[in-house]
């Protein structure tokens, strides 16, 4: 099992109603896409974070059907241009050596794959964690 979770900080000025929305499309991908085994969306605490997500995905197939759903684009647009920082960390109990390698292409390969990506990442004020380099 992969739990591939991100703590979102919102910009300050960003619009409460446009926060709740990106945050009910990241809902919406858990509840609809059959790679998500459960999931949660919901306020983060104990640190500068406001929001945090955790989907559990089986394995590094379901994880790149998770990040390639057309729904998680959507969000990647709407939402990261009203983020300030961002982590993003990946846990797993996979045995597999290489399963860290695996993750990363996976990242990799969507950024090769949506150069478009990049420039949303490029404009948070930080960005940590899984998927922060292109491979």
């Amino acid at each position: 099992m992969i739990y591939h979770q991100v703590r979102i900080a919102m910009k300050p000025d960003a619009p409460e109603d446009k926060v709740r929305h990106a945050l009910d499309l990241m809902r919406r991908l858990g509840d609809e896409l059959d790679a998500v085994e459960f999931f949660m969306v919901g306020r983060d605490f104990g640190g500068e974070f406001q929001y945090g997500a955790m989907y559990a995905l089986k394995d590094v197939d379901a994880y790149r059907t998770y990040m390639y759903d057309p729904l998680h684009r959507e969000i990647d647009a709407i939402g990261l241009p009203l983020v300030a920082n961002m982590i993003s960390m990946d846990l797993t109990d996979d045995e597999d050596p290489g399963i860290g390698d695996k993750i990363a292409q996976v990242h990799g390969d969507r950024f090769k794959d949506h150069p478009e990506l990049q420039d949303l990442v490029d404009d948070l004020g930080s960005y940590e964690g899984s998927g922060t380099k292109p491979t």
